[in-house]
């Protein structure tokens, strides 16, 4: 079976050049784990890849849900569980690449069932978002469910949303729901999965030349565009980091002199968590962002090893003083 190579690590590390890297090199085909690039029209923010590496190094699980559509981190991970099974059903080396980190969770350590929600529920909360403002469901959250609190940003309205959502309707915290048992099996191994990160400053500095690159391709205009389409402002997609900045600003609520500033610190913010969420998974071997061609050197030394057998160890002599089957093979050798 075809080992599966995983990509972590914070935005703006290089993951994605890395993954294209080792997909020509390895025969592979790129499964994505980045929760926003599953959405139509999200390109730019997104950092999507071009058509022109889409064309180079296959990939799966882009562009498959409307801006409006909700997916829990279980279901991407279905999905790309499929996706894997395929390639590897054809003979191609799976790469999965991606900073969503509890999507990667699932995949290698399978899915919880929670309960779906009712439609009333989400609607009260909707009203409720409407008339006492984020903050304060988000506090709310902090007294149900302080794990799940933690972890999220301050503003990521749609998973605050969907953890209340999971207590009112079950009336257990959704980080409950994560420490059970999986009900969806975990991918099969091998897995090989590397870590890419970068000192803070350094990081720091790459997102905001990031995030200037993203406003001079017109991403201000990708997101009016979607808008005008009829695309909801509050929709699921929109929660994003830089999409929700760049939505209040079309809407008149921030001013153009502090939308850039605002999306770099948010997104540095995010990073941060990011990089302490893989620290904390097992298995991750780290390698310097900032030394690409050294980075992707290790990555296909990993790569090939997760092919090779393992070794056989020669036994030393035991306690008897019988010599190790390496001598014995040679005195056989030699007659």
């Amino acid at each position: 079976m075809q080992p599966v190579i995983a990509i972590v690590g914070a935005t703006a590390t290089g993951k994605s050049a890395l993954a294209l890297g080792l997909a020509r090199e390895l025969d592979g085909e790129i499964v994505n784990a980045d929760a926003l690039q599953v959405y139509r029209g999200l390109d730019l923010g997104t950092a999507k890849p071009t058509l022109g590496e889409r064309a180079a190094v296959p990939h799966h699980l882009l562009d498959i849900l409307a801006p409006s559509e909700r997916c829990s981190a279980g279901e991407l991970a279905r999905r790309a569980a499929a996706a894997i099974a395929e390639l590897r059903g054809r003979g191609r080396r799976p790469i999965v690449v991606g900073g969503s980190g509890l999507y990667l969770r699932a995949l290698r350590q399978g899915v919880s069932a929670i309960p779906p929600t009712p439609e009333d529920v989400r609607a009260g909360l909707a009203r409720r978002l409407a008339g006492e403002g984020l903050a304060a469901l988000r506090g709310e959250l902090a007294g149900v469910d302080p794990a799940t609190a933690a972890r999220l940003a301050a503003g990521d309205t749609q998973r605050i949303l969907r953890a209340l959502e999971v207590f009112a309707a079950t009336g257990r915290p959704l980080s409950d729901w994560h420490r059970d048992a999986p009900t969806e099996p975990p991918v099969p191994g091998p897995w090989t999965v590397l870590g890419l990160a970068y000192p803070r400053e350094a990081l720091r500095q790459r997102i905001a030349k990031r995030v200037d690159r993203m406003l001079a391709a017109g991403w201000i205009e990708e997101v009016a565009g979607l808008l005008a389409r009829g695309t909801p402002a509050d929709c699921p997609a929109f929660q994003a980091i830089g999409y929700r900045q760049i939505v209040e600003h079309l809407g008149g609520r921030l001013p153009a002199a502090a939308l850039r500033l605002q999306i770099v610190t948010a997104t540095a913010q995010y990073a941060k968590r990011q990089e302490t969420w893989f620290r904390r998974e097992p298995g991750v071997r780290w390698l310097a962002g900032e030394a690409p061609e050294a980075a992707l050197a290790a990555a296909m030394a990993a790569a090939r090893a997760s092919l090779e057998p393992p070794r056989q160890e020669i036994a030393s002599p035991d306690e008897d003083g019988r010599r190790p089957v390496r001598e014995a093979h040679d005195r056989m050798r030699k007659g």
